[in-house]
């Protein structure tokens, strides 16, 4: 009999996903079916206002921001594209660091490739934490824009946002935040984290569905649409509309991932956000405490703002250590560079990335001690 699945990969999805959010998307899509904005007739009203809780549930996680300034695109990589084109102007300096993930390193260079614009990648430490004073550094007359991602998706480690906005805004510059590692484990204490524009997902720490997003921008922000079409508002018109959601929100919503999504967001508050990342964050920690004392294993990263764990295992590829944890103890992690490329230069992780173990709301102790008492077997 093979053992027991145990799931640790909520870095890259959550799951499996609070009774409650399932309940919500299957009842959005077998009950209502309807487009929200789209028709005056009861579904498609009542798809509108499902719509409409959703952006204040996420208003109110991302700090009790206006939600008619919270858009909900149908990813965070699209929500990141839909902020950097829409920012980003020929001649334009932007800061990134090696810490981002492709998300965000892709469309950057994809703009620098046509010659739009340039780019400067900040260094980050063996942890995967960058200097605010490197962001200083690196500022040019032309800068226009700094790009962190919040939280690494392969340390866990948390940027220091505050001290980076205030060397951003002092030089009159605009701060992404790419938030897909952060939304719903980093309790936000102030609009945005202080950022100018966040991007984030709804199916990873939040515990939603895939299919919806968050991109929130601090009035006076203004991105130009990147994606033009119909919205359900000025359809009398060939130009988007002024509004800031249905600016960036051409096309139809995915509907039942609304619903989740403002389930969801419902399910962390009344459970405790702030709980529930402790315990993510407590297994993560026990778990390196138990790796580090395996010989041939080496831990990765420092204080973690998420449940994420990455260690290489001396003499092993790690794609090689997935397939046997898997195989032997049911643990399905992941494995490789996490679609951020650039970190592993600084974590000496270069030949083949991590092995990565993230801890979501419903795993236990036992699936801990699993995970750790399988990689001693290998590296014991």
């Amino acid at each position: 009999m093979p053992p027991p699945r145990r799931y640790l990969d909520h870095a890259a999805t959550s799951w499996p996903k609070p009774p409650e959010v399932l309940a919500a998307w299957q009842r959005a899509a077998i009950e209502i079916g309807a487009t929200a904005g789209r028709g005056l007739y009861r579904e498609s009203l009542e798809a509108t206002a499902i719509r409409e809780r959703a952006r204040g549930v996420a208003a109110r996680l991302l700090g009790g921001v206006e939600p008619g300034r919270v858009a909900l695109p149908a990813g965070c990589t699209l929500a990141i594209n839909l902020a950097i084109h829409g920012l980003v102007r020929p001649g334009d300096h932007v800061i990134a660091t090696a810490a981002d993930h492709n998300a965000s390193l892709r469309p950057l260079h994809a703009l620098a490739a046509r010659g739009g614009i340039t780019i400067s990648v900040v260094e980050c430490d063996a942890t995967g934490r960058v200097d605010p004073a490197a962001i200083a550094a690196a500022w040019k007359p032309a800068t226009r824009l700094v790009v962190i991602s919040h939280v690494s998706n392969v340390t866990g480690v948390s940027q220091d946002v505050t001290a980076i906005a205030a060397v951003t805004h002092a030089r009159g510059g605009l701060l992404l935040l790419d938030a897909a590692q952060s939304f719903g484990v980093v309790a936000c204490d102030q609009p945005g984290w202080g950022a100018d524009v966040v991007a984030a997902s709804a199916h990873k720490w939040l515990q939603g569905m895939a299919g919806a997003a968050v991109l929130w921008a601090r009035p006076g922000v203004e991105p130009e649409p990147l994606v033009q079409g119909g919205t359900g508002t000025a359809s009398e018109s060939l130009e988007m509309p002024l509004e800031f959601t249905g600016r960036l929100e051409a096309g139809s919503p995915d509907l039942p991932a609304l619903a989740a999504l403002e389930t969801a967001g419902e399910w962390l508050v009344a459970r405790g956000l702030e709980a529930t990342a402790t315990a993510c964050r407590g297994l993560a920690a026990d778990l390196a405490h138990r790796l580090e004392a395996i010989g041939g294993v080496r831990v990765i990263g420092g204080p973690r703002a998420a449940g994420i764990v990455s260690f290489v295992v001396e003499g092993y590829d790690p794609a090689d250590v997935a397939a046997i944890l898997e195989q032997a103890a049911g643990v399905q992690v992941r494995s490789g560079f996490h679609c951020a490329p650039l970190v592993h230069a600084h974590l000496g992780t270069r030949a083949g990335g991590t092995v990565r173990a993230s801890f979501g709301p419903f795993n236990t102790s036992d699936d801990v001690a699993a995970l750790s008492d399988a990689v001693a077997t290998i590296g014991g």
